[in-house]
């Protein structure tokens, strides 16, 4: 398991999103964002390895964006919101970032996990 995960929920149907596309970004002080992982949230909603074996994990600001728009139009679904992006801060990089995301068509939230 990577350093860095995430599991999202559909709130609106109460079970696992699968099949939303991640994208995990390192956020610099000046410059463009660098995408360091990527994946597809499996049948239980989780990624558990959006980080290479063995990348580091710096400290500094990252961002997840979630593709929630292609996950709701192939259930023929209306939602709010193309995409979702979370980002957080990374101090400590001998720890594990659990970041959910609890999904509906309008709407969303999210926390630090465990």
């Amino acid at each position: 398991m990577s350093t860095i995960t995430t599991h999202v929920l559909d709130t609106a149907l109460g079970c696992p999103a699968k099949g939303i596309s991640v994208s995990l970004e390192r956020l610099p002080e000046s410059g463009p964002a660098k995408q360091i992982g990527a994946g597809m949230t499996d049948l239980d909603g989780r990624i558990r390895d959006l980080l290479a074996p063995g990348q580091a994990l710096a400290a500094g600001l990252y961002r997840l964006r979630f593709q929630t728009g292609a996950y709701f139009a192939r259930d023929g679904r209306e939602a709010f919101y193309p995409f979702v992006e979370v980002v957080f801060l990374v101090q400590g990089t001998r720890t594990h970032y659990h970041v959910p995301l609890l999904l509906n068509p309008f709407g969303y939230s999210t926390y630090r996990g465990s």
